[in-house]
């Protein structure tokens, strides 16, 4: 089969290869059938599409909402190639699934807004299906409310309207959306089972997801309900669009 591509973000290399592995496990490829670059590292450079079954996004400490001036270099970087490798995903309809930080991509280049509105604290929440989530593939055989992890300083406040929502959450109303029939983003992570959410959250200590005094409060909030739902959505979106 033609391989999956995984586009990272994280620096630190042990939230960055512990991600990459849950990858892995939750879609069920083998290393030689997901294929990751990333993007904090070096540029993403040239991609041909037709190389690859599909592409996930994982997540990362970079925020769409920032003001300009407060983004780096390498994020202003990020963000271009993003955007310019969207607008073919998006012409194509090309399989695309992005998680936290994909949701930030996907909506800003479909023109959502994004801010501080809906910011998430890192804990477990229950988010439900909405009409269409029901009638999806990768939901079809998820129950109408589950478990999911969340965690972000910004969310999608006003989806745009070639979005569809497909679950949705009581403090933070869209967790997950598709644009066309193929392209795919969630807030919360399908892709993090609680220890690989507790290495992020120690990792990220300093970044402004909690305050200083409350790393054993965040650590306990990711296992106050079990999270045994999400990572199915990754194996079949990996199911569904696997290529020859």
């Amino acid at each position: 089969m033609k391989p999956f591509l995984l586009l990272a973000t994280r620096a630190e290399d042990v939230p960055a290869d512990e991600e990459y592995h849950l990858f892995l496990r939750f879609t069920g490829l083998a290393p030689s059938e997901l294929e990751r670059r990333r993007l904090e590292a070096e540029p993403l450079g040239a991609i041909d599409l037709d190389d690859y079954s599909g592409i996930f996004v994982g997540g990362g400490p970079f925020n769409a909402s920032d003001p300009p001036e407060k983004k780096s270099p390498v994020q202003h970087r990020v963000e271009a190639e993003m955007s310019a490798l969207l607008d073919e995903v998006i012409a194509r309809d090309f399989p695309f699934f992005g998680a936290c930080y994909g949701i930030g991509t996907v909506g800003a280049h479909e023109g959502a807004v994004i801010d501080g509105t809906y910011r998430e604290p890192i804990s477990v929440i229950e988010v439900r299906r909405t009409d269409a989530g029901a009638t999806d593939p990768l939901l079809a055989d998820m129950p109408d409310t589950f478990a999911a992890f969340v965690g972000h300083k910004e969310a999608i406040s006003t989806l745009p309207a070639s979005a569809t929502l497909l679950v949705e959450g009581s403090a933070c109303p869209v967790q997950m959306f598709r644009v066309g029939q193929n392209v795919y983003a969630t807030q919360f992570h399908p892709e993090c089972d609680a220890d690989g959410i507790s290495t992020r959250i120690r990792a990220y200590a300093g970044y402004g997801y909690f305050g200083p005094d409350e790393l054993d409060l965040t650590l306990a909030a990711v296992r106050r309900l079990p999270v045994v739902h999400t990572g199915g959505i990754l194996r079949r979106f990996a199911v569904r669009y696997a290529r020859p």
